[in-house]
C-alpha cells in the first residue's frame, strides 16, 4: 500500500488543514497521486482535500467505525503514491469512553494504520517549550510514531533557530518553518471553513499555499518519512443499509453535509441516488422511493427556501406516499419554522412540528449513539446508529413523538431525540455507521 503520513498538531487552529492542502498540491504538482483522508467527523475538510488532489477524500473514525470498515475505506489508496490523513483537534484528543475501535482520536488512526505523524507546531510566545510539547506528544503513546515537525507562525529567524536547536536536542526532525507573514488563511464560518465549492478562488489559495510550503519545507525529507502500512484490506465494508432503492438526495449549498462513504455504501448495496436542488426550486424525483435531506446551511438560505413554492409543493406531495428523512439542517427544514440569526422567522415544510432558532446560539457538539424507538428509512425499530451532532440552533418546539433514545459518548441521554410523524422522520445527528 502507499506510504502515508498523519498530519496532526497539539490543538485545533494550528494549521493542519492548510499544511495538508499545501503538501497535497505540492506533491501533485510533482506528478504524484495523493490520497487524503480526514480523521473524525467533518464534512468540510474533505472537500478541500479533493480540490487539492483531484481525488475524493473520505472520513475515517475510530469511535463510530470498526477496524474492518476503516481498512475498507483506506483501501482506496491502492493506486496512490502518497497518503495524507488530516487529524482533528489535538493528536490524542478524543472522547473519554471508547467507541467501536477507539475514542475518535487522531492517534487511534496513526497507530491502527501504522502511518507516522507529521506534527504542526505553533511556537508563538515560546521557544524551547515548543520542543518540550513535541517531545511530550512523541512519548505519550508507544504505538504512535512521530516522523517530525513543521513549525508554523515563527516570528523571526532567531526565533526559528531557538526552536530548531531545542528540537534537535530532543532528536526530533524539523522539516521546515513558515513565518507568520507567510500564512495562508481560508475563510471560516460558524461550523468551520467555508465550503470549497463556495470559493471560486480556492484553487489559487491552495496553489499559493503549495508554493510557500515548497519554498520553506523539505518536501523530499517529508516524503522519505512517510511509511507504508501493512495491508489488512478486507472485503467487508461499512454496515450501512440504503434508505431505499432509488434515493432522491437534496444537494446544493443549503444541503451539502453527507459523507462520501455513505453514498458509496448505498451504491455498493445496489441503490441509485438522484440529486435535486431545493434552492433551485426543484423537488424530489417522482420515480424515487425515498427522499433524504442532509444537513448543511439552510439557516443561511431560509428565506429563499420558504419562498420556493415548487420545492415545497413537490416535497409535500412526495411525503404523502413515501418516506422523507432529514438530518440536522434537513430536519429543521422539514419542521414548522426556522428562525435565522437575525431573528426573522421563516415557514418551513411542516412535515414535522419541529421549530428551531439560530437567534440564540447554543452549540451542540459530540458523538451520538441512537437507539431507534420507531423505524426510519433503512433501519428498523431497535437499530443502534452511530453519528455526531454539530449545530448552533435552539429547539423552540419538538412536539412529535421521539424517533430515538439518543445518548452522547459517555452514555448520557440528550434532549435532541429526533422525531417522527407519519412517514416523515428527522434527527439532529448525522449518521456515520450502524452499530454492529
Amino acid at each position: 500500500m502507499a506510504p502515508g503520513l498523519v498530519i496532526s498538531a497539539p490543538a485545533s487552529g494550528i494549521g493542519k488543514t492548510t499544511l495538508t492542502l499545501a503538501l497535497a498540491r505540492a506533491y501533485r504538482d510533482r506528478g504524484l497521486r495523493v490520497q487524503c483522508f480526514k480523521s473524525g467527523p467533518d464534512y468540510i475538510d474533505p472537500a478541500f482535500h479533493a480540490a487539492a488532489t483531484g481525488r475524493a477524500s473520505v472520513n475515517i473514525d475510530s469511535w463510530a467505525m470498526d477496524r474492518a470498515a476503516i481498512e475498507h475505506l483506506v483501501s482506496r489508496d491502492a493506486n496512490a503514491d502518497l497518503v495524507l490523513a488530516e487529524g482533528s483537534m489535538g493528536l490524542f484528543d478524543g472522547v473519554a469512553a471508547r467507541g467501536v475501535s477507539g475514542t475518535g482520536a487522531t492517534a487511534d488512526i496513526a497507530e491502527m494504520l501504522g502511518w507516522p505523524v507529521l506534527l504542526v507546531i505553533d511556537p508563538s510566545g515560546q521557544a524551547q517549550t515548543a520542543a518540550a510539547i513535541a517531545a511530550g506528544l512523541r512519548d505519550f503513546r508507544a504505538g504512535v510514531h512521530l516522523a517530525g515537525v513543521v513549525l508554523n507562525r515563527v516570528a523571526s529567524r532567531r526565533h526559528e533557530d531557538l526552536v530548531r536547536q531545542a528540537l534537535a536536542d530532543t532528536g526530533i526532525a524539523v522539516f521546515g518553518a513558515l513565518t507568520r507573514h507567510a500564512e495562508i488563511n481560508v475563510p471560516k464560518r460558524h461550523l468551520g471553513l467555508v465550503q470549497a465549492e463556495e470559493q471560486a478562488q480556492i484553487g489559487g489559495l491552495i496553489a499559493e499555499a503549495a508554493r510557500l510550503v515548497s519554498e520553506h519545507v523539505d518536501l523530499d525529507a517529508v516524503l522519505r518519512a512517510a511509511s507504508a502500512r501493512s495491508s489488512h484490506t478486507t472485503a467487508i465494508g461499512l454496515n450501512l443499509t440504503p434508505p431505499g432503492q432509488r434515493i432522491a438526495l437534496a444537494r446544493d449549498a443549503a444541503f451539502s453535509f453527507i459523507y462520501p462513504h455513505m453514498q458509496e455504501a448505498w451504491r455498493a448495496a445496489g441503490a441509485e441516488i438522484v440529486t435535486f436542488s431545493p434552492l433551485a426550486d426543484e423537488g424530489p424525483d417522482a420515480s424515487a422511493d425515498v427522499c433524504w435531506l442532509p444537513g448543511g446551511y439552510p439557516e443561511l438560505h431560509a428565506g429563499r427556501l420558504a419562498a420556493n413554492t415548487g420545492f415545497r409543493k413537490r416535497l409535500r406531495a412526495f411525503a404523502e406516499t413515501r418516506p422523507v428523512h432529514g438530518e440536522c439542517g434537513g430536519y429543521m427544514v422539514m419542521g414548522a419554522a426556522l428562525t435565522c440569526a437575525g431573528g426573522a422567522r421563516h415557514e418551513m415544510l411542516g412535515l414535522l412540528g419541529l421549530e428551531a432558532s439560530f437567534a440564540e446560539r447554543r452549540m451542540h457538539l459530540g458523538y451520538r449513539l441512537a437507539e431507534l424507538a420507531v423505524p426510519m428509512p433503512g433501519h428498523q425499530a431497535g437499530a443502534r446508529l452511530r453519528g455526531h451532532e454539530f449545530h448552533y440552533s435552539t429547539i423552540i418546539a419538538q412536539p412529535d413523538p421521539p424517533l430515538a433514545t439518543v445518548r452522547d459518548a459517555m452514555g448520557t441521554v440528550v434532549a435532541e431525540t429526533g422525531s417522527r410523524r407519519a412517514q416523515a422522520t428527522g434527527t439532529f445527528f448525522h449518521l456515520i455507521a450502524e452499530d454492529r
